[in-house]
């Protein structure tokens, strides 16, 4: 695994040595940069579910101005630490370890121009984990979601369908915040 393009291109990315860990392929990564392209300079992002941290890293190799990780497995945050490191990128980036919907409750950390979001394939909290990041995301924002075909998740009333993308077994789905319209104002 590497990362494709950007400061940090052709820089090798250390992968888990455990089961249970699916990293994005460098050609789905390639393609969810491809579609997303200048927007990810000076973007404040969300890596969340970041197992490897490939993702937040190519965002921040393409010049996105911060990045935060958050995964719930120790074992990938050590992995990320050291991701990060490899990249030369520790004063770009925030990396937490925890659940995302907790995390996102007790901490501030938005908003956030671009989230990232790739939790395991058929992982039961996925409408939970979408809802709590679409909170964070900045009025013009953009979410992406890669979920298995097979798993359809809710989509949360604050979020708006941009794209879809299918490559193999993987889907990226494509939101953006829902314009609720002008609220009243009291006198």
């Amino acid at each position: 695994m590497r990362v494709i393009a950007g400061a940090f291109k052709r820089r090798t990315l250390l992968t888990p040595g455990w089961e249970g860990l699916r990293p994005t392929s460098d050609r789905l990564r390639e393609t969810l940069f491809d579609v997303l392209g200048a927007s990810v300079a000076g973007a404040r992002v969300l890596d969340g579910c970041a197992g490897t941290g490939a993702l937040g890293l190519e965002a921040l190799s393409r010049g996105a101005a911060h990045v935060v990780f958050v995964d719930r497995d120790p074992r990938a945050v050590g992995l990320i630490r050291r991701n990060v490191a490899r990249c030369d990128g520790g004063r770009h980036c925030t990396v937490l370890q925890g659940a995302l919907p907790p995390l996102l409750r007790t901490r501030r950390l938005g908003p956030f121009d671009l989230v990232l979001l790739d939790p395991p394939y058929g992982a039961p909290d996925i409408g939970a984990i979408l809802a709590a990041a679409a909170g964070h995301l900045a009025p013009s924002g953009v979410l992406v979601l890669e979920r298995a075909r097979r798993d359809t998740p809710p989509t949360p009333p604050t979020l708006e369908p941009l794209r879809q993308l299918r490559a193999g077994d993987s889907v990226l789905e494509w939101f953006t915040p829902r314009d609720t319209g002008p609220t009243e104002q009291e006198p």
